[in-house]
């Protein structure tokens, strides 16, 4: 199973006073830059990385902050970007082809 997914079944599962945001994601920091590069080479893609101006409220960090995550549920990712990545890439691939045919023309 998918770490959202036992994210989401552990804070089902929860007793009924932990509730509120519980932030889910992967405490790894990355930039969007190196996300990119890494999608373009785990595909094989040709598109070129396109710089535009960070909106004004954009956030510096992406990293959330899971220690409720942690304490409250007992969920922490297990799934690293690589991993992920391949899997979404195969769904895609598998479920979407045509999307995979449009970024190879881009």
């Amino acid at each position: 199973m998918d770490d959202l997914i036992t994210a989401l079944i552990a804070h089902m599962d929860s007793p009924d006073d932990i509730s509120g945001p519980v932030n889910l994601g992967n405490p790894s920091e990355f930039t969007i830059k190196q996300l990119a590069e890494l999608v373009i080479e785990m595909t094989g893609s040709n598109s070129e990385i396109v710089y535009r101006d960070l909106p004004m409220d954009d956030p510096q960090q992406r990293r959330p902050d899971i220690s409720f995550a942690k304490s409250a549920i007992g969920w922490a990712p297990k799934i690293e970007l690589r991993e992920g990545l391949t899997k979404t890439i195969a769904y895609f691939r598998e479920e979407a082809p045509e999307i995979e045919a449009a970024m190879a023309i881009t």
